[in-house]
């Protein structure tokens, strides 16, 4: 007759405590948890041949647009003259005005708009919603046409007993790209902006109603200056792309760089050498941007990097403490 012997704690923290000794003494001799020699393992590198295969179709495209262009019947000469001429840098310096301008102003007007959508006055959330869906669902191109030609709608624009002007002398080329740029961007920024609010956690604002914040000093001291880190990234992307956008002034007379670069092809008809030196002008400015955003990002992103590091070390510790 046999008879079994319960299973006491002691038992268990004393098995618990052998197998913690048995794991610290393998570490120590150099041995895994299972007792193999871990001075016997061989690194094996995984194989990526698809990795090898896009890079070679990379360098092998690269390598054909290079030839290509050296091949091509293109006055590399004739585009290097004009790289530095005046009117083009004329019209750089208008390109990056406007880009500049309007993405102020979209800004500011986005961060309006952007509130008025997570309003709970349903008034000022229609307006909100109906403001982005006109602007943001009809082309911006079409948008500039119109505000060029709004002269045909109202002949004169005035504030009563106060100021009165003709629309076709207040409406210039730069007056119509800059109000048409500026409202179309607006309505992206807005989406923008609202998602980074969105992104905040609830409770931030009820911490600082629970000390009698008010509305405007939570958005303005609370959720704002941590909705940053959300929000620089795709509003960077937005200046990269309204620097591009510019161009779309060229049809209304305004002489940005595009425009200035075609009254020029117009006459000595080197249209590609001419582009070509767009392409690269809006590929620098674009390349300082990219710079700028990057350190934008970064300084934004400052306390977040703290706490995820932070995070990841207390999570390393625990398991370092746990496998011991």
């Amino acid at each position: 007759m046999s008879t079994e012997l319960p299973v006491t704690k002691n038992a268990v923290m004393t098995e618990g405590m052998g197998a913690k000794m048995s794991v610290t003494e393998n570490q120590a001799s150099g041995l895994t948890p299972t007792g193999v020699d871990a001075a016997t393992w061989r690194r094996v590198h995984p194989r990526r041949y698809g990795q090898w295969a896009a890079a070679v179709a990379c360098v092998a495209f690269l390598g054909f647009v290079v030839w290509s262009l050296a091949n091509a019947k293109i006055e590399w000469e004739i585009a290097r003259e004009y790289l530095f001429e005046a009117s083009i840098m004329e019209g750089l310096r208008a390109t990056l005005v406007m880009t500049v301008l309007v993405s102020m102003a979209a800004l500011a007007l986005g961060t309006v708009i952007a509130v008025m959508t997570l309003s709970s006055n349903p008034v000022t959330k229609a307006a909100a919603a109906f403001y982005v869906y006109v602007f943001r669902g009809t082309p911006t191109l079409l948008q500039l046409l119109l505000w060029f030609n709004i002269a045909l709608i109202y002949p004169t624009i005035a504030i009563p007993g106060l100021w009165s002007t003709d629309t076709v002398t207040f409406m210039t080329p730069f007056m119509a790209a800059f109000i048409g740029l500026s409202l179309a961007d607006a309505a992206y920024t807005s989406e923008i902006i609202r998602g980074g609010i969105l992104s905040i956690d609830p409770g931030q604002t009820e911490a600082a109603q629970a000390v009698g914040l008010s509305k405007p000093q939570i958005m303005r001291r609370i959720i704002l200056p941590q909705a940053m880190r959300v929000i620089v990234p795709p509003f960077g992307n937005s200046v990269i792309g309204m620097l591009k956008y510019t161009s779309l002034a060229a049809v209304i007379s305004y002489n940005e760089l595009l425009r200035n670069a075609q009254i020029i092809y117009a006459v000595n008809t080197r249209v590609v050498e001419l582009l070509m030196v767009c392409a690269f002008w809006y590929l620098v400015c674009v390349s300082v941007l990219s710079v700028i955003q990057h350190f934008v990002e970064k300084y934004f992103a400052r306390g977040f990097g703290a706490q995820r590091n932070q995070t990841s070390f207390r999570l390393r510790m625990n398991q370092h403490t746990e496998g011991v």
